[in-house]
């Protein structure tokens, strides 16, 4: 039995158990080609461990919010299409057949197969969610109650269910049914106006953030319903709402009582943050840039004394905040040239010593060279195909009860036997009905 089996067999709707000891995962169980050692050891407990999720959301948003509850000890089984599953198992770089982001994302899941368009597909999914404590749902509002598994009906036979929901726009409101990819929500959450420089065309970072934020407040509301079914709710649960545009209008600062209060529209401001300076980048002789934030006046002081002009902290233009923020462009030109006279190390070096916030601006190349991010164990390791390969931790981190990657992201269908046979109590002959019908 593979340890994703020992993790789970037996456990049932809100039972708890101590995690064993592990090991190995069993190379002869399918996981996309990836086999994975661990450290052996007894790990300590993790806080989510007999908390049982049904992920059937595709892409990032749903996903990553279970990915988090997975790190931490729940039980999440991921529900894919059979003809090829989640999309990002191909999406962006691909070694053997598989995109290296899956072996993350999909990290800790038990991957079945699942025709949701058939009557069969969705009896079974009810079974499986009638089992567990967790549903993460990111299809278009109103989907899950044509398909008769809305909240209201799953309501009915596991009145605890904290029923998740992950959409563009909300189930509400005049725009719930339109399709919301993160790109299209970033804009109308209002972070794409401010993002760029004045002038130009807004830009979009090289992420899918609206969709990785989405993740995260879904996964906030999950813990806080968990919590208040047990609390608040004598074990009722609740529907958690998570649109894309608002976990991004959520980021959103002061924007609204400035608009509201005194009608000032936030601009995009390049590298800059409006009404606080100085906090930009800046050059360096060996045509590299750094970023200092020295906005407190105690730590502009320093910097003032390190440029070899203390009395520059005193100028009225200089003096709070308020002044640098009037006289922004000609402060921002001092301090460049005097980082323009340096290489970037002995700039970084002068301001570090001098207790003035600043550094570089890294790729992940960089990354994986600066011994800050191996000190607090950012990279985790696992074996796919006998390769090492590197995957990021994912935080807060947990001095009691921290969490963990137990296997990378498995082959589509991996754990069909395991989760059907030792959840639903499938027999050979059901099994066999359901793949000949295409249903899983």
């Amino acid at each position: 039995m593979c340890i994703a089996s020992v993790a789970a067999a037996g456990i049932t709707s809100r039972e708890r158990r101590v995690a064993p000891a592990i090991t190995q995962i069993d190379p002869g169980v399918p996981s996309g080609g990836a086999r994975q050692t661990m450290t052996t050891g007894t790990h300590n407990r993790r806080p989510l461990e007999g908390v049982r999720v049904i992920e059937t959301g595709q892409l990032l948003a749903g996903p990553f919010a279970a990915t988090i509850l997975g790190y931490y000890g729940a039980e999440v089984i991921k529900v894919e299409p059979p003809d090829g599953g989640d999309p990002i198992r191909r999406w962006r770089l691909v070694k053997n057949g598989t995109a290296l982001w899956w072996y993350s994302l999909a990290r800790n899941k038990k991957c079945v197969t699942l025709d949701l368009r058939t009557d069969a597909g969705r009896r079974l999914l009810r079974q499986l969610v009638d089992k567990a404590d967790v549903f993460i749902e990111n299809f278009r509002p109103g989907t899950m109650e044509k398909w008769g598994l809305g909240p209201d009906a799953i309501k009915q036979t596991n009145p605890g269910l904290i029923y998740t929901r992950i959409s563009g726009y909300g189930q509400t409101g005049p725009y719930a049914a339109r399709p919301g990819f993160a790109s299209v929500c970033e804009g109308f959450g209002g972070f794409r106006y401010v993002n760029g420089f004045p002038g130009e065309p807004s830009v979009r970072p090289n992420l899918s953030i609206g969709d990785t934020l989405a993740g995260l407040h879904a996964a906030l509301g999950i813990l806080l319903a968990y919590i208040g079914r047990d609390k608040s709710r004598h074990g009722e649960g609740q529907v958690v709402d998570v649109a894309i545009f608002e976990a991004i209008y959520n980021l959103m600062e002061s924007v609204v009582p400035e608009y509201d209060g005194m009608g000032v529209v936030r601009e995009p401001s390049g590298s800059t943050l409006t009404g606080i300076v100085p906090s930009n980048t800046y050059p360096t002789s060996d045509g590299k840039t750094i970023i200092i934030g020295a906005n407190t006046n105690s730590m502009f002081q320093r910097l003032c004394e390190l440029m070899g002009d203390a009395a520059m902290a005193q100028d009225p233009r200089y003096r709070e905040n308020i002044d640098r923020v009037a006289h922004q462009a000609e402060l921002d030109g001092l301090i460049g040239r005097w980082t323009g006279s340096m290489p970037q190390a002995d700039v970084l070096a002068k301001l570090e010593a001098a207790g003035v916030a600043a550094g570089p601006i890294y790729s992940v190349a960089d990354m994986f060279a600066d011994p800050q991010y191996h000190a607090r164990g950012l990279f985790e390791t696992v074996t796919i195909d006998g390769e090492p390969l590197k995957i990021p931790a994912i935080i807060p981190k947990l001095d009691a009860t921290p969490g963990r990657t137990d296997w990378p992201g498995a082959a589509l269908g991996a754990h069909n036997d395991e989760v059907y046979r030792e959840l639903l109590g499938l027999d050979d002959t059901a099994l066999a009905k359901l793949r000949e019908d295409g249903v899983v």
